[in-house]
């Protein structure tokens, strides 16, 4: 997975919550199933890593205004 691939998000992290401040598991939900540009990848130790999709649009922003990081087991590659 790289920059510029297209992706759908085919699951929800587990332990994601909404709180006071962010509604974090309740914009995971509203992206499920949707497809994004992968925007940036970010190493973790090891061999893991995490993706940043910007999903401004799934809540009527701009793409930039919103974005995620997940684990690549919740993404699955489109075309």
């Amino acid at each position: 997975m790289k920059p510029g691939d297209r992706v759908r998000l085919v699951s929800v992290p587990d332990g994601l919550r909404d709180d006071e401040q962010l509604s974090t598991k309740s914009l995971f939900e509203a992206c499920l199933g949707r497809t994004f540009v992968v925007q940036a990848i970010q190493p973790m130790e090891g061999s893991r890593f995490l993706v940043e999709l910007h999903v401004g649009h799934v809540v009527g922003t701009q793409d930039f205004v919103h974005s995620i990081w997940v684990e690549p087991d919740h993404l699955a590659r489109v075309g």
